[in-house]
C-alpha cells in the first residue's frame, strides 16, 4: 500500500467527518508532509508521538473556517509508486489555478511549489492540496 495516500485519505476522511485530530503511522516523509501544511495554513498543528507499544505516530490536527468548514477543500495523490512523476523547477503543476499548493520532494527536503520554483529545484510531485 502507498504510505503516502494511506495519510491523504486519513486526513480527507477525517476532515469530512469533522475531527478534532488523526493519527497517522510516523514516518519521516509524512512528517515533513505535515510540515508543509502547517506552513502553508492547511492543519491548525501536528506532532510526532512515540509510543513504546504500537511504534510512533503524527498527530495532525484538523483546522476549520468559521462555519465549522475545512480548511482543506481537496488532496490529491500525484505520484504513486506504479507512476513517479518528476519535474524541473519551471515545469511545476499549477493547482486549481494558484489556489492550492503541490507538494514536492525535492534534494533539499519537501517544500512548496512556490519555494521549489523560488530555489530553482525540481523533483517529485508528491501531492496536491487546495
Amino acid at each position: 500500500m502507498d504510505p503516502i495516500a494511506d495519510f491523504l485519505t486519513r486526513i480527507r476522511n477525517a476532515s469530512m467527518k469533522k475531527k478534532e485530530r488523526v493519527d497517522i503511522p510516523f514516518s519521516k516523509i509524512k512528517f515533513e508532509i505535515a510540515r508543509v501544511m502547517k506552513e502553508e495554513g492547511y492543519i491548525a498543528n501536528y506532532k510526532a508521538i512515540h509510543n513504546e507499544t504500537k511504534g510512533g505516530f503524527v498527530r495532525v490536527f484538523l483546522k476549520y473556517d468559521d462555519k465549522n468548514e475545512s480548511v482543506i477543500q481537496g488532496l490529491r495523490r500525484v505520484s504513486r509508486p506504479g507512476k513517479r512523476v518528476y519535474s524541473s523547477y519551471d515545469d511545476i503543476p499549477v493547482v486549481r489555478g494558484a489556489f492550492g499548493t503541490s507538494v514536492i520532494s525535492t534534494s533539499k527536503g519537501v517544500m512548496t511549489d512556490g519555494k521549489a520554483k523560488d530555489s530553482k529545484v525540481g523533483g517529485e510531485v508528491l501531492c496536491q492540496i487546495w
